[in-house]
């Protein structure tokens, strides 16, 4: 068999080696998704997304866990967001690129694979015990804004990388400064990669759970948190503390809080899509 041959018949196994993954990935995940929504759709209506928790399964309810929810991803994005995307900015457009900057950013894109319960502990220390924030929706906040500042950062720099050069050299050539450059021009023409990064890393802290319960979140809050510093719960820790339970009908509760879940992330990651093909449109024509 010549050595063409053989690297074709490779790149065809390979090739029918990852179809027969997809596939056999969305069989099991549509089996699982189905299951979910068989068993939990009909407990869905508008007592149980504003009852309260209960210990009786009928009457339990999520207000309290999607309302702490909103405070968390709405502190976490005004704290992550800032810092993420000026941080991807300078790294990429004013920083000196030499070992030390190499090292920060092998560092960076490190920090984005790190398992979330390491965040759960730095965030209990820092936050809860040094900043004495206590178990308050601010101590949660930080600490997801950590969890999702590197993919913030990562995201901005490689959409501002993705900005053709000539645009910048464009700009200058018409007299404007640096900072003009990057805030009328490179990162207009980046907005819809730092804006599909931006919303997949809220994703991400949505679905969180572990390092809200290291810092001490409640499982069972019986009241809808007012300010920064109130103790609170999300829907994540909801559904955790019903799966634990032994009665079927808190399963069923739990069925429903997962599907409710999976249309807040799957509704998060179609805007993506859309600002990502609404944005590219804008700059191409």
């Amino acid at each position: 068999m010549s050595r063409m041959r053989r690297h074709k018949l490779t790149d065809s196994l390979f090739r029918y080696f990852g179809i027969f993954c997809t596939f056999f990935g969305l069989v099991v995940l549509t089996i699982f998704i189905g299951k979910i929504v068989l068993m939990g759709i009909d407990r869905i209506d508008w007592n149980f997304l504003t009852g309260l928790p209960s210990r009786k399964a009928e009457k339990a309810g999520i207000y309290t866990a999607w309302v702490g929810s909103v405070w968390i991803v709405v502190l976490t994005s005004l704290i992550a967001l800032p810092v993420g995307i000026s941080a991807g900015v300078y790294l990429e457009e004013y920083s000196k690129k030499n070992r030390w900057s190499s090292l920060l950013e092998i560092n960076i894109a490190n920090l984005a694979a790190i398992p979330s319960i390491i965040y759960g502990i730095l965030g209990l220390e820092i936050f809860v015990r040094t900043m004495k924030f206590g178990q308050s929706v601010l101590s949660g906040a930080c600490t997801l804004a950590l969890l999702i500042l590197p993919i913030i950062i990562v995201a901005t720099r490689e959409s501002i990388k993705a900005v053709p050069d000539s645009i910048r050299q464009a700009s200058y050539a018409m007299g404007a400064t640096q900072w003009q450059t990057v805030w009328h021009q490179v990162l207009p023409a980046a907005s819809g990669g730092i804006l599909t990064g931006i919303i997949l890393a809220i994703s991400r802290a949505v679905g969180e759970t572990a390092p809200l319960i290291v810092i001490g979140a409640l499982a069972y809050v019986a009241f809808v948190p007012e300010t920064p510093m109130d103790e609170f719960t999300v829907l994540p820790m909801q559904i955790f503390n019903w799966t634990s339970r032994p009665s079927q009908a808190f399963l069923t509760n739990a069925a429903a809080g997962i599907i409710i879940l999976l249309i807040i992330t799957f509704a998060l990651n179609a805007l993506a899509v859309y600002l990502r093909y609404k944005w590219q449109n804008k700059i191409r024509y």
